[in-house]
């Protein structure tokens, strides 16, 4: 909603240094102002202006105002202001771009209307832009107090739970999902694998050969040339009487030989 207008503050729209105001005849028909007819010269004699002098454009809440002020002190000759756009208040020539009708009010009730023209299309141009877009956004405002004030009017929609009120949420599935879920996964094999995906069985997947670790070997011996495997068994220890047999073999001949017998 607007605030009061005598908190509101006054803003400047739009301000051009050259305006020139005329005197215009009453208007004839409904048609709209015309700045030239056909075939006699204009009414408003455009050599000849009423008044030269700065015009700016304000605004304060929801209406706008076309002040007319001396370009050098600054004082007031006339101000129009405008409540809407297009509207009676400001009115276009219908053969020109540069000139405007537009209605002066002295703040005691009584009104006038003048015309009022622009030396540059481009001012004239500015003149109309800055009136639509204040116009354009007291509709905007308008819009959003229309919505707040509905939404304040609408009854408030209670989702809160009433006393003794409960509600009840199944969570089977998902249970029964998590479970399933865990008992069919299997676990990693081989310290970087994956489990296997979902239908093939995990005897299939065969991890691939993992390096072996080997530990160094003493080095041969340098007495032995070539290994022929393994060593032969140890032999027994020879008895002490190494000889015995051939000692006792020495003996009988020598007990023949001393008796003169000799065995063969």
């Amino acid at each position: 909603m607007m605030a009061d207008s005598s908190d509101q503050y006054e803003s400047v729209l739009c301000v051009k240094s050259e305006v020139h105001v005329y005197r215009i005849p009453p208007r004839s028909s409904n048609r709209g102002y015309r700045l030239m007819k056909a075939v006699f010269p204009s009414d408003w004699k455009l050599e000849e202006p009423a008044w030269s002098g700065r015009m700016k454009i304000t605004a304060k809440g929801k209406t706008a105002f076309i002040k007319l002020e001396d370009r050098i002190t600054g004082e007031l000759f006339a101000q129009a202001p405008v409540d809407q756009y297009p509207g009676m208040v400001v009115e276009a020539v219908s053969d020109s771009s540069r000139y405007f009708v537009i209605r002066i009010e002295d703040g005691n009730g009584r009104h006038a209307f003048i015309g009022i023209g622009f030396a540059d299309r481009g001012d004239s141009f500015d003149f109309n832009v800055a009136l639509q877009d204040h116009f354009k956004w007291v509709k905007q405002e308008g819009e959003l107090a229309r919505q707040e004030a509905a939404q304040i009017s609408a009854p408030k929609l209670d989702l809160g739970f009433k006393e003794g009120q409960t509600i009840k949420i199944n969570i089977g599935n998902i249970k029964k999902k998590e479970s399933g879920g865990a008992a069919g996964k299997s676990r990693p094999m081989g310290g970087s694998l994956l489990p296997p995906p979902p239908g093939v069985k995990s005897s299939a997947m065969v991890p691939p050969p993992t390096a072996q670790q080997t530990t160094p070997t003493a080095p041969p011996s340098t007495g032995m040339i070539l290994d022929f495997g393994d060593p032969a068994p140890a032999a027994a220890p020879p008895s002490q009487d190494l000889w015995g047999d051939f000692t006792s073999a020495g003996s009988g001949s020598a007990q023949d030989s001393r008796s003169g017998w000799v065995q063969f």
